[in-house]
Protein backbone atom coordinates (compact mmCIF):
# COMPACT_ATOMS: atom_id res chain seq x y z
CA UNK A 1 0.00 0.00 0.00
CA UNK A 2 2.77 2.48 0.91
CA UNK A 3 4.54 1.70 -2.37
CA UNK A 4 1.36 2.55 -4.30
CA UNK A 5 1.09 5.92 -2.54
CA UNK A 6 4.53 6.97 -3.73
CA UNK A 7 4.02 5.76 -7.28
CA UNK A 8 0.67 7.23 -8.30
CA UNK A 9 -0.35 7.60 -11.90
CA UNK A 10 -1.62 10.94 -13.19
CA UNK A 11 -5.13 9.51 -13.26
CA UNK A 12 -4.98 8.48 -9.61
CA UNK A 13 -3.86 12.00 -8.70
CA UNK A 14 -6.96 13.59 -10.23
CA UNK A 15 -9.11 15.58 -7.80
CA UNK A 16 -11.83 12.93 -7.70
CA UNK A 17 -9.36 10.13 -6.96
CA UNK A 18 -7.51 12.20 -4.36
CA UNK A 19 -10.80 12.98 -2.63
CA UNK A 20 -11.71 9.29 -2.57
CA UNK A 21 -8.36 8.56 -0.90
CA UNK A 22 -8.74 11.48 1.51
CA UNK A 23 -12.16 10.27 2.65
CA UNK A 24 -10.55 7.05 3.85
CA UNK A 25 -8.12 8.81 6.20
CA UNK A 26 -9.30 12.40 6.86
CA UNK A 27 -12.67 13.34 8.44
CA UNK A 28 -14.85 14.54 5.58
CA UNK A 29 -11.82 14.27 3.31
CA UNK A 30 -10.62 17.77 4.26
CA UNK A 31 -8.56 19.45 6.98
CA UNK A 32 -10.85 22.47 7.26
CA UNK A 33 -14.63 21.98 6.86
CA UNK A 34 -15.45 24.69 4.31
CA UNK A 35 -13.10 23.05 1.80
CA UNK A 36 -15.49 20.10 1.48
CA UNK A 37 -17.83 22.07 -0.88
CA UNK A 38 -20.86 20.67 0.95
CA UNK A 39 -22.72 23.99 1.05
CA UNK A 40 -22.18 24.71 -2.66
CA UNK A 41 -22.54 21.15 -3.95
CA UNK A 42 -20.13 18.88 -5.75
CA UNK A 43 -16.74 17.66 -4.59
CA UNK A 44 -13.65 19.77 -3.97
CA UNK A 45 -10.80 20.12 -6.41
CA UNK A 46 -7.19 19.62 -5.28
CA UNK A 47 -4.57 22.23 -6.13
CA UNK A 48 -1.38 21.02 -7.80
CA UNK A 49 0.38 24.38 -7.86
CA UNK A 50 -0.28 28.11 -7.77
CA UNK A 51 1.34 31.24 -9.14
CA UNK A 52 0.26 34.86 -9.15
CA UNK A 53 -3.53 35.07 -9.39
CA UNK A 54 -3.91 31.50 -10.67
CA UNK A 55 -4.47 28.08 -9.16
CA UNK A 56 -3.81 24.97 -11.23
CA UNK A 57 -5.80 21.94 -10.14
CA UNK A 58 -4.67 18.34 -10.08
CA UNK A 59 -6.82 17.94 -13.21
CA UNK A 60 -4.75 20.57 -15.03
CA UNK A 61 -7.41 23.32 -14.95
CA UNK A 62 -6.37 26.95 -14.37
CA UNK A 63 -8.56 29.11 -12.13
CA UNK A 64 -8.48 32.82 -11.32
CA UNK A 65 -8.36 32.65 -7.53
CA UNK A 66 -10.37 34.92 -5.22
CA UNK A 67 -9.78 32.86 -2.08
CA UNK A 68 -6.07 33.75 -1.94
CA UNK A 69 -5.37 31.04 0.65
CA UNK A 70 -8.23 32.58 2.69
CA UNK A 71 -6.48 35.93 2.88
CA UNK A 72 -2.69 35.62 3.26
CA UNK A 73 -1.82 35.83 -0.44
CA UNK A 74 -2.10 39.60 -0.84
CA UNK A 75 0.91 39.44 -3.21
CA UNK A 76 -0.51 36.49 -5.10
CA UNK A 77 0.72 32.92 -4.95
CA UNK A 78 4.35 31.82 -4.87
CA UNK A 79 5.80 35.32 -5.03
CA UNK A 80 9.48 34.98 -6.02
CA UNK A 81 10.79 37.32 -3.31
CA UNK A 82 8.84 35.55 -0.57
CA UNK A 83 9.93 32.17 -1.92
CA UNK A 84 13.52 33.40 -1.96
CA UNK A 85 13.29 34.56 1.66
CA UNK A 86 12.04 31.11 2.68
CA UNK A 87 14.83 29.41 0.74
CA UNK A 88 17.51 31.54 2.43
CA UNK A 89 16.03 30.83 5.86
CA UNK A 90 15.73 27.13 5.07
CA UNK A 91 19.47 26.91 4.47
CA UNK A 92 19.98 27.82 8.15
CA UNK A 93 17.46 25.33 9.55
CA UNK A 94 13.75 24.75 9.99
CA UNK A 95 13.19 25.32 13.72
CA UNK A 96 15.48 25.97 16.66
CA UNK A 97 13.46 26.04 19.89
CA UNK A 98 15.41 29.17 20.82
CA UNK A 99 14.95 32.86 20.04
CA UNK A 100 16.04 33.74 16.49
CA UNK A 101 16.80 37.04 14.72
CA UNK A 102 13.78 36.81 12.40
CA UNK A 103 11.24 37.02 15.23
CA UNK A 104 12.87 40.21 16.53
CA UNK A 105 12.67 41.82 13.10
CA UNK A 106 9.04 40.74 12.74
CA UNK A 107 8.15 42.22 16.14
CA UNK A 108 9.84 45.50 15.21
CA UNK A 109 7.90 45.66 11.94
CA UNK A 110 4.54 45.01 13.60
CA UNK A 111 5.18 47.60 16.33
CA UNK A 112 6.22 50.11 13.68
CA UNK A 113 3.21 49.53 11.43
CA UNK A 114 0.22 48.77 13.70
CA UNK A 115 -0.80 51.93 15.59
CA UNK A 116 -2.00 50.36 18.86
CA UNK A 117 0.75 47.78 19.33
CA UNK A 118 3.77 48.54 21.54
CA UNK A 119 4.64 44.94 22.36
CA UNK A 120 3.78 41.81 20.37
CA UNK A 121 4.05 38.06 20.77
CA UNK A 122 4.08 35.69 17.80
CA UNK A 123 2.06 32.45 17.84
CA UNK A 124 1.16 29.84 15.22
CA UNK A 125 -2.39 30.66 14.11
CA UNK A 126 -5.14 33.23 14.25
CA UNK A 127 -7.03 30.98 16.67
CA UNK A 128 -4.07 31.05 19.04
CA UNK A 129 -3.91 34.83 18.71
CA UNK A 130 -7.57 35.42 19.63
CA UNK A 131 -7.47 32.79 22.37
CA UNK A 132 -4.45 34.53 23.88
CA UNK A 133 -6.11 37.95 23.64
CA UNK A 134 -9.10 36.63 25.59
CA UNK A 135 -6.94 35.05 28.28
CA UNK A 136 -4.85 38.20 28.57
CA UNK A 137 -7.94 40.44 28.79
CA UNK A 138 -9.33 38.29 31.58
CA UNK A 139 -6.02 38.21 33.41
CA UNK A 140 -5.41 41.94 33.10
CA UNK A 141 -8.90 42.93 34.27
CA UNK A 142 -9.61 40.11 36.74
CA UNK A 143 -13.00 39.70 35.02
CA UNK A 144 -14.49 36.72 33.21
CA UNK A 145 -17.09 37.72 30.63
CA UNK A 146 -16.41 38.51 26.98
CA UNK A 147 -18.74 40.31 24.59
CA UNK A 148 -18.69 39.13 20.98
CA UNK A 149 -20.87 39.84 17.98
CA UNK A 150 -23.06 37.26 16.26
CA UNK A 151 -21.52 36.19 12.98
CA UNK A 152 -17.98 37.21 13.90
CA UNK A 153 -15.60 34.24 13.75
CA UNK A 154 -12.53 34.34 15.97
CA UNK A 155 -11.14 30.87 15.37
CA UNK A 156 -12.25 27.63 16.99
CA UNK A 157 -11.74 28.84 20.57
CA UNK A 158 -14.28 27.16 22.87
CA UNK A 159 -15.63 30.32 24.47
CA UNK A 160 -15.78 32.18 21.15
CA UNK A 161 -17.32 29.52 18.90
CA UNK A 162 -20.74 30.81 19.86
CA UNK A 163 -22.90 32.37 17.13
CA UNK A 164 -19.83 32.27 14.90
CA UNK A 165 -19.59 32.90 11.21
CA UNK A 166 -17.49 31.12 8.59
CA UNK A 167 -17.75 27.34 8.45
CA UNK A 168 -20.03 27.24 11.49
CA UNK A 169 -22.70 29.07 9.51
CA UNK A 170 -21.93 27.19 6.32
CA UNK A 171 -23.06 23.99 7.98
CA UNK A 172 -25.98 25.58 9.80
CA UNK A 173 -24.57 25.12 13.32
CA UNK A 174 -23.61 28.51 14.78
CA UNK A 175 -22.47 26.84 18.01
CA UNK A 176 -20.21 23.79 17.89
CA UNK A 177 -20.86 20.58 19.75
CA UNK A 178 -18.29 19.79 22.40
CA UNK A 179 -18.37 23.19 24.11
CA UNK A 180 -19.54 23.05 27.75
CA UNK A 181 -22.42 25.35 28.57
CA UNK A 182 -20.34 26.75 31.42
CA UNK A 183 -17.88 28.11 28.82
CA UNK A 184 -20.53 29.72 26.67
CA UNK A 185 -22.16 31.34 29.71
CA UNK A 186 -19.10 33.58 29.96
CA UNK A 187 -19.70 34.84 26.40
CA UNK A 188 -22.30 37.55 25.77
CA UNK A 189 -23.41 37.56 22.12
CA UNK A 190 -25.05 40.62 20.58
CA UNK A 191 -25.83 41.72 17.01
CA UNK A 192 -23.18 43.61 15.06
CA UNK A 193 -23.94 47.33 14.56
CA UNK A 194 -26.33 47.27 17.55
CA UNK A 195 -25.17 49.80 20.15
CA UNK A 196 -28.37 49.49 22.17
CA UNK A 197 -27.63 45.80 22.72
CA UNK A 198 -24.09 46.67 23.75
CA UNK A 199 -25.35 49.22 26.25
CA UNK A 200 -27.76 46.66 27.70
CA UNK A 201 -24.90 44.16 28.07
CA UNK A 202 -22.77 46.68 29.94
CA UNK A 203 -25.72 47.80 32.07
CA UNK A 204 -26.35 44.23 33.19
CA UNK A 205 -22.83 42.78 33.30
CA UNK A 206 -20.48 45.79 33.20
CA UNK A 207 -18.43 44.90 36.27
CA UNK A 208 -17.88 41.38 34.93
CA UNK A 209 -16.95 42.19 31.31
CA UNK A 210 -13.24 41.77 30.63
CA UNK A 211 -13.39 42.79 26.99
CA UNK A 212 -15.27 43.20 23.75
CA UNK A 213 -13.86 41.30 20.76
CA UNK A 214 -14.83 42.24 17.22
CA UNK A 215 -13.81 41.87 13.62
CA UNK A 216 -13.75 45.54 12.55
CA UNK A 217 -15.12 44.37 9.20
CA UNK A 218 -16.72 40.96 9.84
CA UNK A 219 -15.30 38.89 6.98
CA UNK A 220 -16.26 35.37 7.96
CA UNK A 221 -19.94 36.08 7.40
CA UNK A 222 -19.72 37.28 3.82
CA UNK A 223 -18.65 40.90 4.48
CA UNK A 224 -20.47 43.18 6.91
CA UNK A 225 -19.38 46.80 7.20
CA UNK A 226 -19.72 48.86 10.38
CA UNK A 227 -22.19 51.69 10.42
CA UNK A 228 -20.65 55.18 10.76
CA UNK A 229 -19.58 55.73 14.36
CA UNK A 230 -20.03 52.11 15.45
CA UNK A 231 -16.36 51.29 16.04
CA UNK A 232 -15.79 54.67 17.72
CA UNK A 233 -18.71 53.90 20.04
CA UNK A 234 -17.19 50.52 20.92
CA UNK A 235 -13.99 52.27 21.90
CA UNK A 236 -15.86 54.77 24.04
CA UNK A 237 -18.04 52.18 25.81
CA UNK A 238 -15.06 49.96 26.65
CA UNK A 239 -13.11 52.91 28.06
CA UNK A 240 -16.10 53.99 30.16
CA UNK A 241 -16.47 50.52 31.69
CA UNK A 242 -12.74 49.68 32.06
CA UNK A 243 -13.10 46.79 29.63
CA UNK A 244 -10.55 46.02 26.92
CA UNK A 245 -11.41 46.46 23.25
CA UNK A 246 -9.98 43.62 21.15
CA UNK A 247 -9.74 43.91 17.38
CA UNK A 248 -9.51 40.62 15.53
CA UNK A 249 -7.48 41.80 12.53
CA UNK A 250 -6.46 38.33 11.38
CA UNK A 251 -8.28 39.11 8.11
CA UNK A 252 -7.94 42.88 7.90
CA UNK A 253 -4.42 43.32 9.28
CA UNK A 254 -2.14 44.66 6.51
CA UNK A 255 -4.87 43.97 3.95
CA UNK A 256 -7.15 47.01 4.13
CA UNK A 257 -4.22 49.31 4.89
CA UNK A 258 -0.65 48.99 6.12
CA UNK A 259 -1.83 49.56 9.68
CA UNK A 260 -5.00 47.49 9.32
CA UNK A 261 -8.59 48.50 9.96
CA UNK A 262 -7.58 50.43 13.07
CA UNK A 263 -5.42 52.76 11.00
CA UNK A 264 -8.09 53.10 8.34
CA UNK A 265 -10.85 53.83 10.87
CA UNK A 266 -8.76 55.81 13.35
CA UNK A 267 -9.96 53.64 16.26
CA UNK A 268 -7.31 52.07 18.49
CA UNK A 269 -8.08 48.85 20.36
CA UNK A 270 -6.34 47.70 23.54
CA UNK A 271 -5.38 44.34 22.02
CA UNK A 272 -5.05 43.20 18.42
CA UNK A 273 -4.99 39.68 16.98
CA UNK A 274 -3.08 39.22 13.72
CA UNK A 275 -2.34 36.38 11.32
CA UNK A 276 -2.39 35.40 7.65
CA UNK A 277 -0.34 38.09 5.82
CA UNK A 278 2.37 38.22 8.52
CA UNK A 279 3.29 34.63 7.63
CA UNK A 280 3.62 35.17 3.90
CA UNK A 281 1.57 32.00 3.34
CA UNK A 282 3.04 29.92 6.19
CA UNK A 283 1.23 29.18 9.47
CA UNK A 284 1.36 32.15 11.84
CA UNK A 285 -0.48 34.36 14.29
CA UNK A 286 0.39 37.21 16.63
CA UNK A 287 -1.21 39.39 19.25
CA UNK A 288 -0.16 42.67 20.78
CA UNK A 289 -1.10 45.77 22.67
CA UNK A 290 0.30 48.35 25.04
CA UNK A 291 3.44 47.66 27.00
CA UNK A 292 1.44 47.76 30.24
CA UNK A 293 -1.05 45.10 29.17
CA UNK A 294 1.52 42.88 27.50
CA UNK A 295 3.62 42.85 30.68
CA UNK A 296 0.89 40.65 32.16
CA UNK A 297 2.18 37.80 29.99
CA UNK A 298 4.61 35.19 31.29
CA UNK A 299 7.50 35.30 31.95
CA UNK A 300 6.94 38.90 33.15
CA UNK A 301 3.41 38.40 34.47
CA UNK A 302 0.91 35.76 35.62
CA UNK A 303 -0.90 35.11 32.29
CA UNK A 304 0.63 31.99 30.76
CA UNK A 305 1.04 31.48 27.02
CA UNK A 306 3.60 29.36 25.16
CA UNK A 307 4.25 27.59 21.87
CA UNK A 308 6.95 25.22 20.63
CA UNK A 309 7.01 26.60 17.08
CA UNK A 310 6.17 30.23 17.86
CA UNK A 311 8.43 32.56 15.89
CA UNK A 312 9.34 29.78 13.45
CA UNK A 313 12.19 31.12 11.27
CA UNK A 314 10.64 30.06 7.95
CA UNK A 315 7.30 31.72 8.73
CA UNK A 316 9.03 34.83 10.05
CA UNK A 317 11.27 35.14 6.99
CA UNK A 318 8.27 34.81 4.67
CA UNK A 319 6.23 37.30 6.67
CA UNK A 320 9.01 39.87 6.89
CA UNK A 321 9.35 39.83 3.11
CA UNK A 322 5.57 40.09 2.68
CA UNK A 323 5.41 43.14 4.96
CA UNK A 324 8.45 44.77 3.38
CA UNK A 325 6.87 44.38 -0.04
CA UNK A 326 3.80 46.20 1.27
CA UNK A 327 5.98 48.98 2.69
CA UNK A 328 8.09 49.43 -0.43
CA UNK A 329 5.23 49.45 -2.91
CA UNK A 330 1.86 49.84 -1.16
CA UNK A 331 -0.84 48.23 -3.35
CA UNK A 332 -3.84 49.57 -1.45
CA UNK A 333 -4.98 52.31 -3.82
CA UNK A 334 -4.91 49.97 -6.81
CA UNK A 335 -6.58 47.12 -4.89
CA UNK A 336 -9.37 49.43 -3.78
CA UNK A 337 -9.85 50.61 -7.37
CA UNK A 338 -10.14 47.00 -8.55
CA UNK A 339 -12.50 46.17 -5.69
CA UNK A 340 -14.79 49.09 -6.47
CA UNK A 341 -14.78 48.14 -10.15
CA UNK A 342 -15.99 44.65 -9.22
CA UNK A 343 -18.62 46.07 -6.86
CA UNK A 344 -20.12 48.65 -9.22
CA UNK A 345 -19.97 46.40 -12.27
CA UNK A 346 -21.72 43.43 -10.65
CA UNK A 347 -24.32 45.55 -8.91
CA UNK A 348 -25.11 47.26 -12.22
CA UNK A 349 -25.46 43.92 -14.04
CA UNK A 350 -27.70 42.55 -11.28
CA UNK A 351 -29.86 45.67 -11.30
CA UNK A 352 -30.39 45.39 -15.07
CA UNK A 353 -31.41 41.75 -14.58
CA UNK A 354 -33.71 42.52 -11.67
CA UNK A 355 -31.65 40.36 -9.30
CA UNK A 356 -31.29 41.63 -5.71
CA UNK A 357 -27.52 41.56 -5.18
CA UNK A 358 -25.40 43.40 -2.63
CA UNK A 359 -21.63 43.58 -3.13
CA UNK A 360 -20.14 44.99 0.08
CA UNK A 361 -16.52 45.95 -0.54
CA UNK A 362 -13.63 47.23 1.52
CA UNK A 363 -10.36 47.61 -0.33
CA UNK A 364 -9.40 44.22 -1.74
CA UNK A 365 -12.24 42.41 0.06
CA UNK A 366 -15.71 41.91 -1.38
CA UNK A 367 -18.66 39.53 -1.10
CA UNK A 368 -21.72 38.51 -3.12
CA UNK A 369 -24.90 38.62 -1.02
CA UNK A 370 -28.19 37.93 -2.78
CA UNK A 371 -30.48 40.21 -0.83
CA UNK A 372 -32.44 43.43 -1.22
CA UNK A 373 -30.24 44.75 1.60
CA UNK A 374 -29.00 46.55 3.50
CA UNK A 375 -26.53 44.16 5.15
CA UNK A 376 -26.06 45.25 8.77
CA UNK A 377 -25.63 42.04 10.75
CA UNK A 378 -25.51 38.25 10.62
CA UNK A 379 -29.28 37.91 10.30
CA UNK A 380 -29.24 39.89 7.07
CA UNK A 381 -26.63 37.52 5.66
CA UNK A 382 -28.44 34.40 6.88
CA UNK A 383 -31.67 35.61 5.32
CA UNK A 384 -30.05 36.05 1.91
CA UNK A 385 -30.56 33.71 -1.05
CA UNK A 386 -27.59 31.41 -0.54
CA UNK A 387 -29.02 29.05 -3.19
CA UNK A 388 -28.38 31.75 -5.79
CA UNK A 389 -24.81 32.16 -4.59
CA UNK A 390 -24.30 28.41 -4.89
CA UNK A 391 -25.46 28.44 -8.51
CA UNK A 392 -23.14 31.35 -9.31
CA UNK A 393 -20.26 29.58 -7.57
CA UNK A 394 -20.67 26.42 -9.65
CA UNK A 395 -20.99 28.34 -12.91
CA UNK A 396 -17.90 30.41 -12.15
CA UNK A 397 -15.86 27.35 -11.20
CA UNK A 398 -16.82 25.65 -14.44
CA UNK A 399 -15.70 28.71 -16.38
CA UNK A 400 -12.36 29.34 -14.67
CA UNK A 401 -13.09 31.56 -11.64
CA UNK A 402 -12.71 30.27 -8.09
CA UNK A 403 -14.90 32.04 -5.54
CA UNK A 404 -15.00 30.92 -1.89
CA UNK A 405 -17.03 27.67 -1.63
CA UNK A 406 -19.52 29.21 0.80
CA UNK A 407 -21.93 32.13 0.70
CA UNK A 408 -20.60 33.08 4.14
CA UNK A 409 -17.03 33.79 3.07
CA UNK A 410 -15.27 36.84 1.66
CA UNK A 411 -13.49 37.17 -1.68
CA UNK A 412 -9.96 38.58 -1.83
CA UNK A 413 -8.10 40.38 -4.61
CA UNK A 414 -4.31 40.22 -4.69
CA UNK A 415 -1.78 42.58 -6.21
CA UNK A 416 -1.11 39.80 -8.74
CA UNK A 417 -4.62 40.11 -10.19
CA UNK A 418 -4.45 42.01 -13.46
CA UNK A 419 -7.08 44.30 -14.90
CA UNK A 420 -7.64 41.55 -17.47
CA UNK A 421 -8.28 39.04 -14.65
CA UNK A 422 -10.83 41.39 -13.10
CA UNK A 423 -12.64 42.13 -16.36
CA UNK A 424 -12.76 38.42 -17.23
CA UNK A 425 -14.12 37.66 -13.77
CA UNK A 426 -16.84 40.31 -14.05
CA UNK A 427 -17.87 38.83 -17.40
CA UNK A 428 -17.98 35.27 -16.01
CA UNK A 429 -19.94 36.27 -12.89
CA UNK A 430 -22.22 38.37 -15.09
CA UNK A 431 -22.92 35.36 -17.29
CA UNK A 432 -23.65 33.30 -14.17
CA UNK A 433 -26.11 35.96 -12.98
CA UNK A 434 -27.91 35.80 -16.31
CA UNK A 435 -28.36 32.05 -15.83
CA UNK A 436 -30.27 32.51 -12.57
Amino acid sequence: MKTEIFHQSEESNSSSKLFERALRTIPGGVNSPVRAFRSVGGTPFFTERASGSQLVTSDGKSLIDYVCAWGPAIHGHNHPLIRGAIERALEKGTSFGTPNPYEVEMAELIVELVPSIERVRVVNSGTEATMSCIRLARGATARDKIVKFAGCYHGHVDSLLVKAGSGALTFGHPTSAGIPRSFSRETIVIPFNDLEALDRAFAEHGKSIAGVIVEPYPANNALILPQPGFLEALRKRCSEHDALLIFDEVMTGFRVSLGGAQEREGVLPDLTALGKIIGGGLPVGAFGGSETIMRELAPDGPVYQAGTLSGNPLAMAAGIEALNLLRRDPPYKRLNTLGRHVKHSLEAIAKDLGIPLQVPQMGSMFALIFSDGPILNDRDVSDSRTDQFNKVFRSCLENGVYLPPSAYETCFISSAHSEEDIDKTIAIIGAALREL
